[in-house]
């Protein structure tokens, strides 16, 4: 390792080293054609909430790489990763979009036996990635044809190793398992209508989608949403509801 390299390590370091600590951050969210009041605003690190109020204004806990999911029944779903600057800045400013509205019905012809095998372009179907397992993949992929000299039994691209250290491929794996929670948000709010969890569950109608976040951590809804137990799923969700209520009670006591 020449001494540039050594120099860089260490700056590292010592960033590591003075990493920052949750604080209070306050935010905004902006939204055009469309109420920002009543978003839910989650903390996927600490699992800290909020909630924001008819001007958009929020505060949670957070620090800088911390990722935010924002989610309100009228706005698109987003997530944002806390940067350097939103941590020192007096107001972060969220900026949402409204859902667009979808027709009633919608009549889509699919023509299964028409893919790059069966015209005989492949041999095999080639495996699909999702955006984040895309990225995450280049990221972490190596270049057997780009040698690191000096380095004994190993050949790697030079973006992976700059990658491990400055901590991209931590944040690329964080923003995957973002990814994966919100398709399990997904396939259990098509599942059930917001009533079910109002009237069957009981949970309040403002900690709804806070719920659903605490249902998608648990391993078993997520290996019964993946496997389409519904059955399983509502079996979990009433034992999970009963711990949320819990939780509910001893916070606001």
């Amino acid at each position: 390792m020449n001494k540039n390299a050594i120099i860089v390590f260490f700056a590292l370091l010592g960033q590591m080293a003075f990493a920052q600590e949750d604080k209070l951050l306050n935010g905004r969210i902006i939204v055009k054609n469309a109420s920002p009041e009543g978003v839910h605003i989650i903390n996927l690190v600490n699992e800290k909430e909020a909630i924001s109020n008819s001007k958009g204004d929020f505060t949670i806990m957070a620090k800088s790489d911390d990722v935010l999911v924002f989610s309100a029944i009228q706005l698109d779903l987003m997530r944002r990763i806390i940067s350097d600057e939103d941590y020192k800045i007096a107001t972060m400013i969220v900026e949402m979009t409204s859902k667009i509205n979808q027709l009633d019905v919608v009549e889509i012809n699919t023509y299964k036996n028409i893919n790059a095998v069966d015209l005989g372009i492949l041999q095999r179907m080639p495996k699909s990635y999702t955006p984040a397992e895309r990225r995450l993949k280049t990221a972490t992929s190596l270049d057997p044809s780009f040698g690191v000299g000096n380095m004994i039994g190993a050949a790697m691209s030079v973006d992976p190793l700059i990658n491990w250290i400055s901590g991209r491929t931590a944040l690329l794996k964080a923003e995957l398992e973002v990814e994966k929670k919100e398709i399990l948000l997904k396939k259990l709010s098509d599942l059930y209508e917001e009533k079910y969890f109002t009237e069957t569950l009981k949970i309040p109608t403002e900690y709804v989608i806070g719920f659903e976040y605490y249902c998608v951590e648990d391993k078993k809804i997520e290996e019964a949403l993946n496997s389409k137990n519904t059955e399983m799923v509502t079996f979990v969700t009433t034992t999970l509801a009963l711990q949320y209520i819990t939780l509910l009670n001893e916070e606001n006591k």
